[in-house]
């Protein structure tokens, strides 16, 4: 007899809908899986066999065909166990029910019981989109799949209670949604901005940073504080909107880095990846390709700390999503797209030693051994940073000093404002804030006062300023104009982001 089940499937970041479809005939026993599965789907006959006869069923001991269509798309991971299972119910007639307009996934357990499952949300978004009105998941994973409104989640604990659900024995209540939570803020280690001594100036171009999503660069001796800054940029950043957190969640479900206890991402990403990291781990791949930490900071913020210790084919890699905001892998099954829209926040020394230019401490390194450091970055990257910003030694007066810099609230406070006129702004667009802007949207909304023309002409012309430097010079005092909430932008916003722009020191 044949079986049909309904199940999905998680490409990239989005689902596909697979139909498992399970037919036992006479002859020797034998359980074939086919439709391209990995191992881990092949892995699914023992723990399938396990599940139903410690479920109290009997496993048919006789030609078993699992055929996972399409059969020309790759099936990973172990969402195919429990279909699978309802499938050899069914086709060996142990089970009767209609489950054409169900959708049904989880992985199990040698007992029957029922364990968290990869990429649910993107399968229970799948399943609504197709219109299918059910879905049947791991209890555990409830939470996450009732955040996709209008569909009916059925949330499962093991194997018997589904086969007694789908006979009508027993009733399993819907999963009652709980609404988007409310924003908490970060758990990753952070810093107040209150508790760091001096660099006022670097505060205030990470405020501005923050404001615009615009990528920084900080450059200063060993000890002045670059790291400590850089965590402490969360603390200022906005709030992510309700499709940007479903976003960010969709990616970390499929990762597998979603906390348990966590069914929505409500922070921001920080990730900073240690400079040993591989092309794969930083941009994302593999045999099929799975998001990479550029991914993973998906509308947050990716930090590079000693930047230069990257492998230069590693940032070079950057170039192409920092300016589209997006990364597509090929590979021999097709092609792939992830979403890479994050800051990026680096932190470098000045020279091999770090004290190139430091009026405290004598640099021990050739002019020309800084020069082949700071160009380990190469021009074309430096072009697509729009803050470059050095941090100098902290005096001892700053740091013995008891008094409190301005704290993290009130510097987030007028982010926010700052973020709010160009939601506003950007409302009938998909932008989100200036540093997303395109030429098209730059003429536009950044238009200069008159007596600032003269000043951006100058700039141009002394600094041999590219179009894309022109642009981002731009957007950069555009977002200095919205934290003063000034329509217009004048020659102290554009002298400001001038100062920003990135420069070798040799």
């Amino acid at each position: 007899m044949l079986a049909k089940v309904i199940s999905c499937a998680v490409v990239g970041l989005e689902g596909a809908i697979i139909e498992v479809e399970v037919d036992i005939s006479p002859g020797l026993p034998s359980f074939i899986i086919v439709g391209l599965p990995d191992a881990a789907v092949q892995e699914a006959k023992e723990r399938v066999r396990a599940a139903i006869r410690n479920s109290g069923y009997t496993f048919p001991m006789k030609r078993i065909v699992v055929n996972l269509a399409p059969a020309d798309l790759k099936k990973a991971g172990p969402a195919y166990d429990l279909p699978i299972a309802i499938g050899i119910l069914l086709s060996s007639e142990q089970l009767q029910a209609d489950v054409s307009q169900t959708v049904i996934l989880g992985e199990l357990s040698l007992d029957g019981s029922l364990r968290h499952t990869n990429g649910v949300l993107s399968m229970a978004a799948l399943a609504h989109e197709k219109g299918f009105p059910t879905i049947i998941v791991p209890e555990v994973d409830g939470k996450e799949a009732s955040l996709i409104e209008g569909t009916k989640i059925i949330p499962v604990v093991s194997l018997p209670q589904l086969a007694g659900y789908l006979r009508g024995e027993i009733t399993i209540p819907e999963y009652q949604p709980e609404g988007i939570p409310e924003y908490t803020p970060p758990t990753i280690s952070t810093t107040d901005l209150a508790y760091i001594k001096g660099q006022e100036h670097v505060k205030r171009a990470l405020e501005v940073a923050a404001a615009g999503g615009h990528n920084i660069i900080m450059m200063g001796p060993p000890g002045s504080g670059k790291t400590l800054l850089a965590r402490s940029l969360p603390t200022i950043l906005p709030p992510m909107t309700t499709n940007e957190a479903l976003e960010v969640t969709k990616i970390y479900s499929v990762s597998g880095l979603l906390p348990p206890d966590t069914p929505l991402m409500r922070w921001r990403p920080f990730r900073s990846p240690h400079y040993t990291i591989s092309n794969a781990g930083l941009v994302g791949g593999g045999h099929w390709p799975r998001p990479g930490e550029i991914s993973l900071s998906h509308r947050g913020v990716l930090f590079l700390d000693e930047l230069p210790e990257f492998g230069h084919a590693v940032l070079e890699l950057l170039r192409q999503p920092l300016e589209d905001k997006v990364i597509t892998i090929s590979r021999a099954q097709g092609s792939l797209t992830f979403p890479a829209n994050f800051m990026l926040v680096g932190a470098m020394n000045p020279c091999p030693c770090g004290y190139y230019g430091d009026p405290f401490k004598q640099c021990t390194c050739s002019p020309g051994l800084v020069s082949r450091y700071q160009k380990r970055i190469s021009g074309p990257f430096i072009d697509r940073v729009d803050i470059f910003v050095e941090v100098p030694h902290i005096d001892y007066e700053k740091l013995a000093d008891d008094r409190l810099g301005e704290a993290s609230p009130k510097v987030q406070a007028r982010v926010n404002a700052a973020r709010s006129i160009q939601q506003e702004r950007f409302i009938k667009t998909r932008l989100t804030c200036n540093a997303e802007m395109t030429p098209t949207e730059v003429r536009e909304f950044c238009r200069v006062e008159e007596s600032a023309q003269s000043l951006l002409k100058a700039a141009m012309k002394q600094l041999y300023l590219s179009a894309r430097a022109f642009h981002r010079i731009l957007k950069l005092a555009r977002t200095i104009a919205d934290l003063e909430n000034g329509d217009i932008i004048k020659a102290n916003h554009l002298a400001e982001a001038i100062q920003y722009r990135p420069r070798r020191m040799v």
